[in-house]
């Protein structure tokens, strides 16, 4: 085995920390000339992606009095997660949250299936 050299290794860490001293990085500005309209476009894109990726969970779907109720359950249960009752015909529907994943929506679900057992997962059409 090799004995340990403390003088090349000093020597290499002082001439290390002097290079490392001497650099210097370059310095510029960029300008970016572009039309505003660019900026209009850019925002509707993030608007329609932001619309397109969330998801859903459906808890209830059936007639408008149980629905109703199911609402009503579900708001005092889960407080932190949004909810709207819609309108498919035949069916009235309980639609909860607006997840930005899916990861996020099937952690909500775990919690939303220990009380509304025919829970899932969507993403809304529209």
């Amino acid at each position: 085995m090799k004995r340990f050299n403390i003088k090349s290794t000093f020597t290499t860490l002082i001439f290390l920390m002097v290079m490392s001293v001497s650099m210097n990085a370059q310095e510029g500005t960029v300008t970016v000339n572009q039309s505003p309209e660019i900026d209009k476009l850019l925002d509707l894109k993030k608007d329609i992606s932001i619309e397109a990726e969330r998801f859903k969970i459906q808890i209830y779907s059936g007639s408008r009095s149980a629905a109703e109720a199911a609402k009503a359950n579900f708001d005092v249960a889960y407080p932190q997660y949004s909810s709207s009752l819609e309108y498919e015909t035949p069916n009235y529907k309980i639609w909860v949250g607006n997840f930005r994943s899916r990861l996020e929506a099937d952690r909500a679900l775990i919690k939303v299936k220990r009380k509304f057992t025919s829970a899932f997962i969507f993403k809304p059409g529209k």
